[in-house]
């Protein structure tokens, strides 16, 4: 996979990661489809598969708890990947990709480093660690954004997306995040060596 790549994210922040993540690699996204979920990304692999054939793909899709781990609900959503495709599950959401960065997001948020979990990748939810770890903010301006107010239904703070796209594009270091994230290092990895073969067929 080599030149410009086709990229699929389930909402706006994991384009966000997504696009630091390419910018890093030196790599540039030739098309960005953001799903708003992942009922409607999965609906939409099939075609995107198709269209690998010919072109080079890139999508993130959250594990949650739809599998027990990354290769099995790769092999139920697709069984046979397309030579251009590359579809890569953070465990469990992205928001560990981002929590994997202990340094740079305790001074985001304002809270001590020793209260940023050590192993997002183990984390049940790591959205939910996340907000929780914002309610810690000396900084009101980030429990505005990132909490929910008492007494709402809503998970996060109106905030929410915005600032972890302005963490992500600004302050996040996926070299430092990639220590702490084995899913992380791995597509790392994967896109230096995207890289590496620019201007041969990806």
């Amino acid at each position: 996979m080599a030149g410009p790549i086709n990229l699929v994210v389930e909402g706006v922040t994991d384009a966000a990661v997504a696009r630091r993540l390419l910018d890093e690699a030196s790599l540039v996204a030739a098309a960005e489809y953001v799903k708003n979920g992942k009922s409607p990304m999965d609906k939409s692999l099939a075609a995107y598969n198709s269209a690998a054939r010919f072109s080079c793909w890139l999508v993130l899709r959250d594990l949650d708890h739809d599998e027990a781990c990354a290769p099995e609900l790769r092999k139920r959503l697709l069984p046979e990947p397309s030579p251009h495709m590359r579809f890569h599950v953070p465990v469990r959401a992205v928001e560990a990709w981002l929590l994997a960065d202990a340094v740079n997001l305790s001074r985001f948020l304002a809270v001590g480093l020793s209260q940023v979990p050590s192993n997002p990748d183990a984390l049940d939810n790591p959205k939910v660690a996340l907000v929780n770890l914002a309610r810690k903010s000396r900084k009101r301006t980030i429990l505005d954004a990132l909490v929910p107010a008492a007494g709402s239904t809503a998970s996060v703070g109106p905030g929410y997306a915005a600032s972890l796209i302005e963490f992500a594009s600004a302050q996040w270091r996926p070299e430092l995040a990639a220590q702490s994230s084995e899913s992380l290092a791995r597509l790392r990895s994967f896109l230096r060596r995207c890289a590496r073969e620019q201007g041969q067929a990806c």
